[in-house]
């Protein structure tokens, strides 16, 4: 079997609409080198308003203008990009039985990611996206900021910044005046920033 025979009977088709796809991908088509060949690749589409791999999610968002171009356009547009993307050697997947066109059902640990697809869709829909608008260049960062992933992080360094503030008078008149006697705070805010960072290259 070849690598592109490979990794198209392990995609996943998530939602298919007029004018957008998003696949599940496998796991060594979100690697920084494979994804972006892929969005590279996509770009000369005809009609292709955005592709963007999002590596986190191990998904591909793509919109096109359904007048200049097909899904089955667009699906064979990807297709043979396939064997020649920088991977490393495939490793064997087990069967699933599960047909490459047959969405999977929804999972418990899918989280609110399915609510920021359908709020990006809505907004999308709602502003329209000409090819070269600035609506159109502004899809992808749009689909990378939408999700959960960035949320959270988002979150986390409101929290984060947030914590420094309310503590600002202890940190600048007490702990920095005395780190040894405040050794337990230091403690503290090591760990936390420690728990933030590595949380933060988690699914990089």
């Amino acid at each position: 079997m070849s690598q592109a025979a490979d990794f198209a009977r392990r995609i996943v088709v998530l939602q298919r609409t007029p004018g957008y796809l998003r696949l599940e991908l496998p796991a060594e088509l979100c690697a920084p080198d494979a994804a972006a060949a892929i969005e590279a690749g996509m770009a000369g589409a005809p009609g292709l308003h955005s592709a963007a791999v999002d590596r986190g999610w191990r998904r591909i968002s793509i919109r096109w203008d359904e007048a200049a171009n097909t899904a089955g356009g667009i699906g064979s547009r990807l297709y043979a990009l396939l064997d020649n993307l920088p991977v490393a050697a495939v490793a064997p997947q087990p069967e699933t039985g599960r047909p490459p066109s047959e969405a999977p059902a929804p999972a418990a640990s899918s989280g609110f990611q399915p609510l920021l697809d359908k709020l990006r869709d809505r907004i999308v829909q709602a502003g329209g996206s000409a090819p070269g608008s600035l609506q159109a260049r502004m899809e992808p960062v749009l689909a990378s900021a939408l999700t959960e992933k960035a949320i959270i992080n988002f979150f986390n360094d409101i929290v984060a910044f947030y914590l420094i503030r309310v503590h600002w008078d202890l940190i600048t008149k007490r702990w920095l005046q005395n780190p040894v006697a405040h050794s337990n705070a230091w403690l503290t805010v090591f760990y936390l920033v420690f728990l933030l960072v590595r949380y933060r290259k988690t699914g990089k």
